[in-house]
Parts: structure tokens; C-alpha cells; sequence
């Protein structure tokens, strides 16, 4: 095959959430054009706000859409930790002008739509991306120049190279590793609340966390401060499947028992939830099989505690394109870079989360001891504690592969 003709050929995505666009804008940087398929008949988002470190504005601004995504932040002043049972403040980290100086980018908070709309309207403006919309990758063949996938109506999509970044539930992880889900029993409500119906006590330009036994509630303003985020998370008693589906009122209501009134006025607030139950997986070290590699949730599918899934994709997707620029676009050899410098980082992530969820429903005596681990602690040292992950950037985004 000339290499003409095989250049011709997009590189296809599956998934068009905010993994799959990161990647698609990445690809389109190193001079490819993209094929992204979706298995939702439109292309969207759902779910509500999301948190993003540092590490995420400098991917948005390797990726150029750092503009837009910062118009649509709301830009915090500190994170906060209480217990959610006397309200202990257990730990408060200032998130301005110091952790800028720090890090070199703000903290934020934003929803996930305006995130995904900044990717979109980037991919749409470089005119090299394509999207396909109720396209369900069902298998996958590659040859050594090349990779075909079939959706669910038979069609043969080709390309040089495929991005599995469908998400938890992967269809091309599934073929390739077909490794268990890890159910964790904590179910999640997530809702968005109007400023108005919101209480004014807890009204803070924060990212707030109370933490309970087997449960924890998490509050910070977006859009402008006009809404609220709420999220609830706890321990089911039920045997849960993973998934997502509407929640009841009912359900979230039965389970905060001995939660302070002004943690548990956050309860009471939203007329609808969406519920989901979560899950992880075990971290791989084996992402790339020749010309297909896995991103974001489809790679290193993580529990909501550490705040960082949405960033992870968005750095794997900045650091694909950067593989790709230093291995001078062979998939192969980029494929093999690119993990190598992100296993570690995201199974780090993926584990610290099942210790940060431990440490949020601590109770009896594991309570008192996260009360007291940061007590006394300067913003310094928490941001020394914090280097590792939002010290991220595009400049180092390949080093740990040399290890």
C-alpha cells in the first residue's frame, strides 16, 4: 500500500465524550483527520459538575480550547473538608493566588456539558473531524497498516489506527483485556440545584466536602455561581449491578442518619437525581495492542473520590498527541510511549481513590484519626502533597516513560 493512500485513512475514535474529543482535537494537532463514532443517537454529555486541578487547564490549553473551557469555569477560593457529623473542619487547602503561582493554573469547577461543549467546538473548528452518531463499535479486526471496525449495522469503518475511549463499560477493552468490573457498593446521586433554592449558609465559593460514616456529601457553585452542584454518595445496602439510572428521594433520604442539619439540608434540596452505582477495575499495564490503544475510563475506569477522572482523559489525550509527535506519527511506537507514560500515573489515581473513598466514610476510631491528620497542616504542605498530581504538564507529560 502506498503510503499516500494509507495516509488517507482517519483515525478512528470510539466514543464522543469528553475522552474521545480530547483525543480527536490531540490527533488533529499532529495533522490527522478523525473519525469519531457514537453510540448516542446525538452527541453529548451527561451527569452534572466536575472538578478540574491545574493539570486540567494546562491539557485544555495544549489542546486550544484553554479559552473557552476558562470562560465556562467558575474559579474557586479554597477546598474544604468537614466532618459531616459535629462539623469539624478537618482540612482547608486555599486554592488562590499561591496555589496559581504553585501549579501555574487555577482550580475550578465546571459542568461536565461545558467541558465537553469546549472540546466539540474545538474539534468542529479544525474541520478535520467527523463524527458518527448511533455507531456501536461490536468488533474490531486489524491488519499491519491498518484497523476495521464494525458497528452494530454491519458497516466497516477503516482507519491507521483506533482510540478505545468508550468509556467504563469499553467494547474494545472488552476484546482486548475482558477483565471483571470491581462493584464497589457506593451509590452516587448527582444533581444540579438553582442558586435560589439553595441554603445561604452553605452558599461558599469552594469545593466543599462533608464527610460521615459510610457516606460523604459534596457541594460547589457553577455556571456563574447561578446553580449548585450536589453530589451524595453512600454505601448500598442492596447488592448493586453498575449503572445508572433516576434516583428516589426516598432512597437517598433513608440513609444519612446522625448527619448534622446544615450538611443534611443538602439532602432534602433537589426534586431529581440521577443515581449511580459505582465501580472501578483493576489497573493493567497493557493498554496498546498495535494500532489500537485504550483513553481515559475505557483504559483506567476510576471512583469519583479523587476528582480527577475527566482530567486523567484529557492528559492521556494531550499525551497520545505527544507520543505521536515524538515517535513521528507511528502508531506503534507512540502507542507503546504513550503507555508506558501513563500506566502509573492513572493506576496511582485509580488507587488512591479506593483509599480517599476509605478515608471519607471513616467511623469510630478511623474517624478520629482523619479528623486528625491534617490538623495544623500550612497550605504549603498540602501542596507539596499535592505536586505529584496537579504539577502535571504538557513539557513532562512524557518522563515517566524513561523510567
Amino acid at each position: 500500500m502506498h503510503s499516500e493512500q494509507k495516509n488517507s485513512l482517519p483515525v478512528l475514535i470510539a466514543g464522543g465524550g469528553i475522552g474521545g474529543l480530547a483525543a480527536a482535537l490531540a490527533l488533529t494537532r499532529q495533522g490527522f483527520h478523525v473519525k469519531v463514532m457514537e453510540q448516542a443517537p446525538e452527541i453529548g454529555e451527561i451527569g452534572a459538575g466536575i472538578q478540574l486541578g491545574p493539570n486540567a487547564f494546562h491539557a485544555f490549553d495544549a489542546l486550544g480550547v484553554g479559552e473557552k473551557a476558562r470562560s465556562r469555569a467558575v474559579y474557586t477560593d479554597y477546598m474544604v473538608m468537614h466532618d459531616a457529623i459535629d462539623e469539624y473542619q478537618v482540612g482547608k487547602i486555599p486554592t488562590g493566588p499561591e496555589f496559581i503561582a504553585r501549579f501555574g493554573n487555577p482550580y475550578a469547577v465546571i459542568h461536565r456539558v461545558d467541558v465537553h461543549q469546549s472540546l466539540l467546538e474545538g474539534a468542529q473548528e479544525t474541520g478535520r473531524v467527523e463524527i458518527v452518531t448511533s455507531s456501536r463499535v461490536e468488533r474490531i479486526e486489524q491488519d499491519a497498516d491498518s484497523v476495521t471496525v464494525f458497528d452494530q449495522h454491519g458497516q466497516a469503518h477503516r482507519g491507521q489506527a483506533l482510540i478505545g475511549a468508550d468509556g467504563v463499560k469499553s467494547v474494545v477493552r472488552a476484546q482486548f483485556v475482558n477483565d471483571p468490573a470491581r462493584v464497589t457498593g457506593h451509590v452516587v446521586y448527582r444533581a444540579v440545584v438553582e442558586k435560589k433554592d439553595f441554603p445561604v449558609d452553605l452558599q461558599w465559593n469552594a469545593a466543599s466536602i462533608w464527610v460521615g460514616p459510610n457516606c460523604h456529601l459534596v457541594h460547589y457553585p457553577l455556571r456563574g455561581g447561578e446553580q449548585y452542584n450536589v453530589v451524595v454518595t453512600f454505601h448500598s445496602r442492596e447488592q448493586e449491578e453498575w449503572g445508572v439510572r433516576d434516583g428516589s428521594k426516598e432512597e437517598v433520604q433513608s440513609y444519612f442518619q446522625g448527619i448534622c442539619p446544615k450538611a443534611r439540608q443538602l439532602i432534602d434540596l433537589p426534586k431529581t437525581w440521577k443515581r449511580w452505582a459505582t465501580a472501578d477495575r483493576e489497573p493493567i499495564g497493557q493498554w496498546s495492542f498495535g494500532r489500537v490503544t485504550l483513553l481515559g475510563d475505557a483504559a483506567h475506569p476510576t471512583t469519583q473520590y479523587m476528582a480527577q477522572g475527566a482530567c486523567m482523559a484529557i492528559e492521556d489525550a494531550v499525551t497520545l498527541g505527544e507520543a505521536l509527535r515524538t515517535e513521528n506519527n507511528d502508531f506503534a511506537n507512540a502507542f507503546n510511549l504513550y503507555q508506558r507514560a501513563r500506566v502509573s500515573r492513572t493506576a496511582r489515581i485509580v488507587l488512591s481513590g479506593r483509599e480517599m473513598g476509605r478515608l471519607y466514610h471513616a467511623k469510630g476510631v478511623e474517624r478520629l484519626v482523619r479528623n486528625d491528620l491534617w490538623r495544623g497542616r500550612t497550605p504549603e504542605r498540602f501542596y507539596d502533597a499535592m505536586e505529584w498530581l496537579y504539577g502535571w504538564n504538557v513539557s513532562n507529560c512524557l518522563s515517566a516513560a524513561a523510567h
